[in-house]
């Protein structure tokens, strides 16, 4: 109509600036909902890397040896040494220390742990070493159930997403039909 009003209508009104404010709005939600999902994929990442690549497993002679996380079976037994991120969810077989659980759980003091507690991978050991019994490794462990708890939730559209879609969609056609 702007055009038209421009070039070959003789009429004292164009919708220029209407219009351009619309694209500008649309734009700008655009970039917000991108950054959004920029942050909350830099999240996820910084979770995932919570969890160490490499874990020292102990072997049935004794001797340590350095293996890929996804090696681990339940019930290997892994070393962890002080100031070292724990690999896999388990239980203490022997050792006491204390274990920094903040980047997991919250909890802003390190948490005092023994032989049978349950530990996190992902938490940070304190000052003594650990022998612990894997009771979960790679896809079964708590901050990859996250992980993977996190990613469904932002493939899934919310139902009010799919309502104003609709909603949209319905104020399109009618604007286009008038």
């Amino acid at each position: 109509y702007s055009v038209m009003t421009t070039f070959f209508l003789d009429a004292s009104m164009n919708y220029y600036f209407e219009l351009a404010t619309l694209i500008l709005i649309m734009l700008l939600g655009h970039v917000i909902e991108m950054k959004s999902q920029m942050r909350a994929n830099d999240d996820l990442e910084s979770l995932a890397n919570l969890l160490p690549n490499e874990a020292s497993r102990i072997t049935a002679d004794g001797d340590i040896e350095v293996v890929q996380i996804d090696q681990l079976q339940v019930d290997d037994l892994v070393l962890v040494r002080p100031g070292e991120k724990v690999a896999v969810d388990g239980t203490i077989a022997s050792g006491h220390s204390t274990l920094d659980e903040a980047v997991i759980t919250g909890e802003s003091v390190p948490v005092a742990k023994d032989d049978g507690d349950e530990v996190i991978a992902g938490t940070i050991n304190g000052d003594g070493a650990l022998q612990v019994r894997v009771a979960k490794a790679g896809a079964d462990s708590y901050v990859q159930q996250v992980l993977d708890l996190v990613k469904g939730a932002q493939a899934q559209k919310s139902k009010a997403q799919s309502l104003a879609d609709r909603v949209a969609a319905w104020l399109f056609y009618i604007a286009f039909g008038v």
